[in-house]
């Protein structure tokens, strides 16, 4: 090869100057010099200027090529690390829900791509530009991926130790620190990504669109797409672990005492009483990872049988690693069968059903089962409805307290059916961790607000201004939990009779 003058510093992706005589003295040197030291299209490259402008320092666009397979690597690695880090938010074994990954952000990524076409949609001379300083929109939105890997670092630092000791994240206890922590955190990732974009543009309309798009895309990503990719799961307890709860031993000898358990409890329901509106309490806790649960199935019956004069007719469902031999099991199949009792003892134009549902809950309207060694398939709204309308009962007021339990109004609502949830369909509940002694929604709504009222709406209303203030100061980051109530007008008049005969008999 014909030796043309230029020294070694020369960035060998670089065009050679067509000027004769032009030497390395007339390339201007690069800012950054860690950068010379690194393939200008390479991803370190890439990324080294992805760190300096997450912390607002300019990027140095020399040379960078933004390739559509460079660009999809920028993007797919920092989101694959970012979903392994974000099972280090759970101690001890977590299960992966891929579904999450249909609605992970996508929205987000067009209103960036968005906001890159519209602040650079006119480019001047094509990818020439990037290498004079002035990026294109490819290379814009490239450098915003790039931003990715070191921000994702610098947070895991910070929020990884926080959720696994309690201070962030589901039933977390942080308060406003984690709050506080939270929203500097969203304005570091704001301020980053709007300092890149504003210095990119020239005019001032695009770059203040460009900014507006930044921020719909940190709401869309935090208010719209909040799934997890992991859950906590059953995991075998560990010799010396007492936090993890003890697993029981499934024999055909408790498989037969529970099948007794459960015949008992049902033939011990008592009868309806002519011409008295009675409540039948049915409670069905079937999560046997979280003590919160059975301490509410607990709390809840105990509400409705005293208020109501309801003993005799109360039954709970509850799946427990502790005491399973104590319990009518929280199953599908034992739902169904004590819907079937209860719909034959009532009179079902005269009494009310009242359902209680205590668990995890999925965006995709299941209530999470967990039993560990028994196999127990989730409940969902579908299901639910078919017993109840096979079993013929009428008045219904169902009550589900979940996160995402929003999406349980439509299918169960009615004339002659009430319907309560913790949470509407976009947002998680709050207080069903190991350190809660009652959901947030389980001690407004029964603990606090039924003990003085027989009106579900009353209480269900007074309810939601708690949760909403409890919530602040616990620093729930996901936004209000937001909990939902649909009424039929039948069902309204029956509970306004139901009211006048406590009042009259309290």
């Amino acid at each position: 090869m014909t030796d043309n003058g230029l020294n070694d510093s020369i960035d060998p992706l670089q065009p050679i100057p067509a000027v004769p005589g032009a030497t390395a003295a007339t390339t201007p040197p690069s800012a950054d010099p860690l950068s010379r030291q690194l393939p200008r299209g390479a991803l370190g490259a890439w990324w080294l200027q992805g760190f300096r402008t997450a912390l607002l320092m300019r990027a140095d666009w020399t040379g960078l090529q933004a390739t559509p397979a460079l660009t999809a690597c920028l993007f797919l690695v920092p989101f694959a690390i970012g979903v392994g880090i974000e099972r280090l938010f759970i101690v001890g074994a977590a299960t992966f829900y891929w579904p999450t990954l249909l609605s992970s952000r996508w929205m987000g990524l067009v209103l960036l791509i968005w906001a890159c076409w519209l602040l650079l949609r006119a480019p001047k001379h094509g990818h020439g530009d990037a290498d004079k300083g002035a990026p294109d929109a490819a290379a814009l939105f490239a450098m915003l991926c790039a931003q990715g890997l070191p921000m994702l670092a610098m947070l895991s630092l910070l929020f990884v130790p926080m959720a696994r000791n309690g201070l962030y994240g589901s039933g977390g206890e942080g308060g406003w620190v984690a709050w506080g922590t939270w929203w500097i955190a969203m304005g570091w990732l704001f301020l980053a990504q709007a300092v890149l974009l504003w210095r990119a543009g020239t005019r001032f309309v695009p770059r203040l669109g460009a900014l507006l798009l930044v921020a719909a895309t940190l709401l869309t990503n935090q208010w719209l797409n909040r799934g997890a990719h992991w859950y906590p799961a059953r995991a075998e307890t560990a010799e010396g672990d007492d936090d993890a709860a003890p697993r029981f031993k499934l024999t055909q000898e408790l498989v037969e005492q529970q099948s007794q358990l459960l015949q008992a409890r049902l033939q011990a329901l008592a009868p309806q009483r002519k011409g008295t509106i009675d409540v039948y309490t049915l409670t069905f806790a079937p999560n046997a990872e979280e003590e919160v649960f059975r301490r509410e199935s607990a709390m809840v019956a105990d509400v409705m049988t005293t208020r109501f004069d309801g003993a005799g007719r109360a039954l709970q469902l509850v799946s427990h690693h502790d005491d399973p031999a104590s319990f009518a099991w929280a199953t599908p199949v034992n739902l169904q069968r004590a819907i079937a009792r209860m719909a034959a003892l009532m009179d079902r134009d005269e009494d009310v059903l009242f359902l209680h549902l205590t668990s995890h809950g999925a965006r995709d309207g299941q209530l999470a089962s967990s039993f560990w060694p028994l196999e127990v398939e989730s409940v969902t709204p579908a299901m639910l409805k078919g017993w109840l309308d096979a079993a013929g009962i009428r008045h219904r007021v169902i009550s589900v307290s979940a996160c995402y339990s929003g999406s349980w109004i439509a299918p169960l609502s009615g004339p002659d059916t009430l319907v309560m949830t913790a949470a509407d369909a976009d947002h998680t509940s709050y207080g069903c961790g190991r350190r809660s002694p009652l959901t947030f929604f389980g001690r407004a709504m029964y603990d606090e607000g039924m003990r003085t009222t027989w009106s579900f709406e009353e209480a269900h209303a007074a309810a939601r201004k708690v949760i909403e203030q409890r919530e602040k100061e616990a620093g729930k980051t996901d936004g209000y939990s937001n909990p939902q109530i649909a009424v039929g007008e039948r069902m309204r008049a029956t509970l306004a009779a139901l009211v006048k005969q406590r009042s009259a008999n309290p």
